[in-house]
C-alpha cells in the first residue's frame, strides 16, 4: 500500500509542475488565455472512482490548495472547495470499482464540467469575473473538456490498473 500510494502522489506532482512548466510551451499562444488543462483533477477522478472518494477527496483538497497558492494567491481556497467536494460527489456518483471505459470517461466530462462550473460560481459569487456562463461555457469550458477527455483516453488503462492493484492489496492487508 505505502509504495504504489507514494508513487502516486509522485505521479501527482509530477503532473502539477508538468501542468505549470511544460504545457504552456506546448499550448499555442492564443489557447493560454482559453485553456486551464487540470491534469491532476483527472487522475483524481479516477482515484474517485477506482479506489476511494475520502482519499479522492484529501488530494483534492489538498493539490487544489497548492493550485490555489501557485497560480491563484489572490484568493485561496476556489480550487481546493471544487476539486475535493467534485471528487468527492463523482466518486459517491460512479462508485463500481471495475466501472468500463465509458462510465469513466463519462465521469471525467462530468467532474471537468462540475468543476468548470463551480469555480465559475465563486468567481461569480465574488465578483470576479462579469462575463455570462454561455460566454465561459464557449469559451474555456468546452476546450478544457475536450483536452481532459483525450488525457483521460490516453491514461486509462495504466492509471485504472495500478488503482485496482492499490485496491486489491489494501483488502488483503486489511485481512490479516
Amino acid at each position: 500500500m505505502k509504495m504504489r500510494g507514494q508513487v502516486l502522489i509522485l505521479l501527482l506532482f509530477v503532473l502539477f509542475i508538468a501542468e505549470g512548466t511544460i504545457l504552456p510551451w506546448l499550448l499555442p499562444d492564443s489557447w493560454h488565455s482559453r485553456m486551464v488543462p487540470n491534469f491532476v483533477y483527472v487522475v483524481i477522478l479516477f482515484v474517485s472512482v477506482y479506489y476511494s472518494r475520502h482519499i479522492a477527496l484529501v488530494l483534492g483538497i489538498v493539490f487544489g490548495l497548492i493550485h490555489d497558492v501557485v497560480f491563484y494567491g489572490f484568493i485561496i481556497g476556489p480550487y481546493s472547495f471544487a476539486m475535493g467536494l467534485s471528487a468527492y460527489l463523482l466518486g459517491l456518483v460512479f462508485t463500481a470499482r471495475r466501472a468500463p471505459m465509458p462510465i469513466m470517461m463519462a465521469a471525467v466530462l462530468i467532474g471537468s464540467f462540475l468543476l468548470d462550473s463551480m469555480l465559475f460560481a465563486i468567481d461569480h459569487l465574488f465578483q470576479l469575473n462579469h462575463q455570462t456562463f454561455n460566454w465561459a461555457l464557449a469559451q474555456y469550458m468546452i476546450p478544457d473538456l475536450f483536452i481532459h477527455f483525450l488525457f483521460a483516453l490516453i491514461i486509462y488503462v495504466p492509471v485504472r490498473k495500478q488503482l485496482q492493484r492499490l485496491g486489491t492489496r489494501v483488502k488483503k492487508e486489511e485481512t490479516v
